[in-house]
């Protein structure tokens, strides 16, 4: 393996691992969404970022990286939604009604 492959690919999993342990911590929905964002914006793309390095040229590459753009294009957006569901559920904004 490549040096710039290892490094990212450990940074990587010390990002996601972090994250997780720091969820863990958290009772609070809204609080643990915090520690999902650095999953889904560095974590994740770190990490296909190693694996698309360690494939090399090809289809593999381009399909690795087209999982890191969809992760990073749809995590901000899930996260989100998700926040908003549990402030709804908690109580803590109003429901939106179909009109």
């Amino acid at each position: 393996m490549k040096a710039l492959e290892l490094a990212l690919l450990w940074a990587g999993i010390a990002t996601v691992v972090l994250s997780c342990l720091g969820a863990l911590a958290l009772r609070r929905a809204h609080n643990r969404l915090h520690y999902l964002s650095p999953m889904t914006t560095i974590g994740a793309p770190l990490i296909g970022l190693a694996l698309a390095i360690g494939n090399g040229w090809g289809l593999a590459m381009a399909e690795d990286l087209f999982i890191v753009f969809l992760l990073a294009l749809t995590g901000p957006v899930l996260e989100a939604a998700t926040g908003r569901a549990a402030a709804q559920r908690e109580g803590l904004i109003e429901p939106e009604v179909p009109r």
